[in-house]
């Protein structure tokens, strides 16, 4: 089991704008929840390595200052991002482990949760941070290494834009400049309203509205306590074609004059079981 050594609160070191963004119409409807990753790097780092990602958060944050801010409630039940650089949580710890204890981490939930930071949901969305970070530092005797642990907010991140953040933040790290424009964020909401500034909804939305409760229940807490397992289905590059090959050869005739189904298709149809 890790063990914290020190928690700090990042903020950005020169002023950022103090502004409240709007969210996308598919982010007002999906959980809250932080995307977990795990990215380690298996050589002995020096407490100066943790010294200079810490300064470097700070700097990268300055341009990525919407993840030192706070999700909000606004009028119509909606929420909105507020710009208040309150700040993201960075989090040091060590493990007696070694790389090879915690062999495969993606099948073994338990062991991943050492690695990534805890996310407290029972705070007010307003103090809830939208970025923690996790260095761990592995302290067996032949595998010494680091492990960084990301938990970043869906609503304000895709895929795409958490690994822009990661890589931007490692060139700083490692005393680079950002020379792209694809280092930074394209922080311009106005292109996805639909109206601004927003109008209160002029019927009900029951999509904006909570999950129903489980019969005899008052609260989540019972089923957020139950235990749950996480699986992971490897497939070769061989297998997925050999499934898109049999999905496309086939497919219904009416079809046969459409395009041929993706990979992504296939797997979707494989997992859904249709």
């Amino acid at each position: 089991m890790s063990t914290v050594t020190a928690s700090y609160n990042v903020t950005p070191n020169e002023p950022t704008p103090n502004v409240s963004m709007g969210l996308s119409e598919s982010d007002q409807v999906v959980r809250w929840t932080h995307a977990p990753t795990i990215y380690i790097y298996k050589e002995n780092q020096t407490q100066n390595a943790l010294e200079r990602m810490r300064d470097s958060l700070s700097r990268i944050l300055v341009h990525y200052y919407p993840l030192a801010g706070r999700l909000t409630w606004i009028e119509g039940g909606r929420v909105a991002l507020n710009c208040n650089t309150k700040g993201v949580t960075l989090i040091e710890a060590e493990s007696p482990k070694t790389m090879d204890d915690y062999g495969d981490i993606t099948t073994n939930e338990k062991l991943m949760s050492e690695l990534i930071p805890m996310v407290d949901y029972s705070q007010p969305i307003e103090e809830l941070p939208l970025l923690l970070v996790q260095l761990t530092r592995l302290k067996g005797s032949s595998n010494q290494g680091l492990a960084i642990g990301v938990a970043i907010s869906h609503v304000l991140c895709d895929g795409v834009a958490a690994i822009t953040f990661i890589n931007a933040w490692a060139k700083l790290t490692r005393g680079e400049a950002l020379d792209s424009i694809e280092m930074f964020p394209f922080l311009d909401r106005t292109i996805i309203n639909s109206t601004y500034p927003p109008r209160t909804p002029r019927f009900d939305h029951p999509a904006l509205k909570p999950l129903p409760l489980k019969l005899g229940s008052t609260d989540t807490k019972e089923e957020q306590e139950k235990e749950k397992t996480s699986m992971m289905l490897r497939l070769t590059s061989q297998q997925v074609e050999k499934l898109k090959k049999k999905a496309n050869d086939e497919r219904p005739k009416k079809d046969e004059m459409s395009r041929p189904y993706s990979r992504y298709e296939v797997m979707e149809m494989c997992i859904k079981g249709t």
